[in-house]
């Protein structure tokens, strides 16, 4: 099993964050109004679209299809109103290359849908548990707990687990 990482920062501003992954890079994020930075809801369409591309442009080269040009268009829908949830996620694959074999593109796109990309996996899947908790430094202590854990795979003792 494997672990990824990410730190999110206040960095000043209303509403901007600093990201820095595991592997050390920094992505800033901001609301709308500070726009100082990505959305974070943007940022989901963006890994969607940067995991299946990886995995689709390295079957094609394996397939040896002589791409001069890839690029993954993303839309996603948002529901109403609060958590604006996404209900739907268009994914186009824009490939440019003389004598394409439009076959190996789709089966390319096929494998990493259905085979390879652990974004899109993980948000078609369902089977997600999300697990939110606090650890507060005051006064030179520090209070931790888990306050809940939501999804179909959590433990009836870890939903709605509060302080």
């Amino acid at each position: 099993m494997s672990t990824k990482t990410a730190t999110v920062t206040l960095a000043g501003g209303d509403m901007r964050f600093e990201a820095v992954t595991g592997s050390g890079h920094t992505v800033v994020m901001d609301n709308t109004v500070g726009a100082t930075g990505a959305q974070p809801s943007e940022l989901v369409g963006v890994a969607l679209a940067g995991c299946t591309g990886m995995d689709v442009i390295s079957i094609l080269r394996k397939k040896r299809q002589a791409v001069t040009g890839y690029e993954i268009r993303v839309s996603g829908e948002q529901m109403e109103g609060h958590p604006n949830s996404f209900t739907r996620f268009e994914v186009t694959h824009v490939v440019t290359g003389d004598d394409i074999d439009v076959a190996a593109v789709g089966r390319a796109i096929e494998l990493s849908a259905t085979k390879y990309c652990s974004v899109g996996s993980t948000l078609a899947s369902g089977a997600l548990v999300m697990q939110h908790g606090y650890l507060v430094r005051t006064r030179g202590e520090e209070l931790a707990a888990v306050v809940l854990s939501e999804g179909p795979h959590a433990s009836p003792s870890e939903k709605g687990a509060g302080a």
